[in-house]
């Protein structure tokens, strides 16, 4: 077995994606996550909480919540600020830093009963323990195949993946970037860049699988989003 890199900032990434996990935890423990809040009063609660609670002080993207039909629009797209209903499916997509490390968090929640919206959240999950199992079979797999593979796989639960992009590199606070060629570290359709490829400096770099898929008449969806590449001690 190869020996781990010294300066390897994966124990730091999951960490801190701990920690993100525990912020939303704690928000749904609040009660914030409710109908009749709007998207925009339920970001700024979410990050008073970060800051109250985690000692958050930057967010290295901006803050997303997304419900009802705004699920369906992509991470760039303009939303207009819209209030929870009792039925709604939402997904935040948060970026808190944590001790100089990137964490980048993306969950779906449903409010009401709707079997088909538990389903979608449900699918997500499941497509992304999917899609670990494929990446560890092969850590040599390019950004493309990646992406091909969470395509496939929307489209085989019935769902349509809504987004021309599946992911993105992550690391230390602000991460390795390549102004010229910004494809170069995005998992998208065609892209020949190996996930296991380390930087200049040898270090292994983390990626994050994004997957986001719609409903059949693209009505609504959900979004989930995490380390693909570091596993869980044990």
């Amino acid at each position: 077995m190869t020996a781990a890199h010294p300066d390897d900032a994966g124990p730091a990434l999951l960490a801190a994606q701990d920690r993100a996990e525990a912020l939303f935890a704690r928000a749904i423990d609040r009660g914030l996550l409710r109908p009749g809040a709007t998207e925009s009063a339920l970001s700024e609660e979410i990050h008073a909480l970060a800051r109250a609670e985690f000692g958050v002080r930057r967010h290295w993207h901006q803050r997303v919540v997304r419900s009802g039909p705004n699920t369906v629009l992509g991470y760039g797209e303009p939303a207009p600020d819209r209030a929870l209903k009792a039925d709604d499916i939402l997904f935040l997509d948060f970026g808190p830093v944590f001790d100089g490390f990137e964490a980048d968090l993306g969950r779906t929640y449903v409010l009401g009963d709707d079997p088909a919206k538990h389903r979608l959240a449900a699918d997500l999950t499941a497509t992304f323990a999917a899609a670990r199992r494929f990446y560890a079979a092969s850590p040599a797999r390019t950004a493309g195949e990646m992406y091909d593979f969470a395509v496939a796989a929307a489209h085989e639960r019935g769902w349509h993946f809504g987004a021309t992009s599946a992911g993105h590199l992550v690391g230390r606070f602000p991460h390795e970037i390549a102004p010229a060629d910004e494809a170069r570290f995005t998992i998208e359709s065609g892209n020949g860049q190996r996930l296991d490829e380390p930087d200049e400096h040898g270090r292994p770099r983390h990626w994050i699988l994004e997957l986001h898929f719609l409903e059949p008449e693209r009505r609504w969806g959900g979004f989930v989003e995490e380390l693909i590449t570091v596993p869980r001690p044990g």
